[in-house]
């Protein structure tokens, strides 16, 4: 299971829908992929999960090198994880989707984000804040099951937005510094 990467507690979607739509695009370039794109793509990600490994190495004050023959993750080496993303890559570009459970959480709040990030091909939406710091947590909630589960239909997902009281504070993601940003960690 994995999540967009919206900004939590902001009422503000933006960071999830940019982060869905980046995905959706990340899969749709390897549509056309051939099996070299594919190695391509999987050789750039083991190398990348070398360098960050010898970062970590580098920061414990070890010796930050790995040898191509030595365990990257677990008992893998470099080839044998660059053979392990070829073959989620190319599960990807068959399916056309990511093999797991992707929800939208960050920055959803109102029954609209929850539909748009459904459309957008999320397989669920998580809600925090913009249940709990609404006015009407009770009515809020309901209504954005209510728009999950017929995101498709804008009448009905507008129907479920009417009467839910005052809608939680939003945040504007510019205001939040560079650290509480989701967006400039892990990246």
């Amino acid at each position: 299971m994995i999540r967009t990467k919206g900004e939590a507690g902001t009422g503000n979607v933006v960071e999830a829908v940019r982060h869905m739509r980046l995905t959706n695009a990340a899969i749709a370039d390897l549509r056309n992929s051939d099996e070299d794109g594919l190695h391509r793509v999987s050789e750039h990600f083991a190398k990348s999960y070398v360098r960050l490994l010898e970062e970590v190495r580098t920061s414990m004050g070890l010796p930050a090198k790995v040898r191509i023959d030595e365990a990257v993750f677990g008992d893998d080496t470099l080839e044998e994880t660059e053979l392990a993303l070829h073959a989620i890559l190319k599960e990807i570009r068959e399916l056309q989707r990511l093999p797991v459970v992707n929800f939208a959480a960050g920055g959803v709040a109102t029954p609209a984000d929850a539909a748009i990030m459904m459309q957008l091909g999320c397989d669920g939406v998580f809600v925090g804040s913009g249940i709990f710091k609404s006015e009407n947590p009770d009515a809020v909630a309901r209504s954005i099951v209510e728009a999950v589960h017929h995101f498709d239909d804008p009448a009905v997902v507008a129907e479920v937005s009417k009467n839910l009281g005052v809608p939680m504070k939003g945040i504007e993601i510019s205001q939040l510094v560079g650290e509480a940003r989701l967006q400039e960690r892990g990246a």
